[in-house]
């Protein structure tokens, strides 16, 4: 199989990553198979929240991608942080401002995962594992993050929004203005 050649020399030159695909891809298939089975507790070991900018137009379209993947086994609960009945407290306590400057999902026993973690943790739960899998890789991913940091930074101008003190004045004159 071409696919195995190719990670058996990945694999050699960067060590675990091998492990670390396989064991990623067993995982989600497992879980993916127990949902589709309607396996109880086994499904739903893992749920996780992906809490997402429903005002940023690429975070809409790959929160999107993943619902359709999710495809309503309430895998991945999506939580839009900038709803405006969105409340912290319902998510580890995380406001507005601290989800807005880097992504963040919640596991079911409250852990906050932050960054490059994230994507592959929703990934994993949705059975494509391995497209995240070569992050298992402590260089690997703190390259990713490094990557990830800058796109962080930047989101907000790049899809046309200003910067960040321009958003959070926004919403602070909205909560002010808009309350009925």
């Amino acid at each position: 199989m071409a696919s195995s050649r190719a990670l058996a020399f990945v694999g050699g030159s960067l060590p675990g990553l091998h492990r670390a695909v396989a064991s990623a891809a067993a995982a989600s298939a497992c879980r993916s198979l127990a949902a589709r089975r309607g396996v109880p507790g086994l499904a739903a070991a893992r749920p996780v929240k992906l809490l997402f900018d429903g005002e940023c137009p690429l975070c809409v379209r790959e929160v999107n991608f993943l619902k359709k993947k999710d495809a309503d086994r309430g895998l991945v609960s999506f939580v839009d942080i900038a709803d405006p009945a969105y409340d912290p407290e319902a998510n580890a306590g995380l406001d507005y401002a601290t989800a807005m400057g880097r992504i963040h999902a919640i596991e079911a026993d409250g852990t906050v995962v932050q960054d490059v973690r994230v994507f592959r943790r929703v990934y994993e739960e949705l059975g494509m594992g391995w497209v995240y899998a070569a992050t298992k890789v402590p260089a690997v991913e703190a390259v990713a993050n490094q990557v990830y940091g800058v796109w962080a930074r930047a989101r907000l101008a790049l899809t046309g929004r200003g910067t960040m003190e321009e958003v959070m004045a926004a919403r602070g004159e909205c909560e002010d203005s808009c309350r009925m």
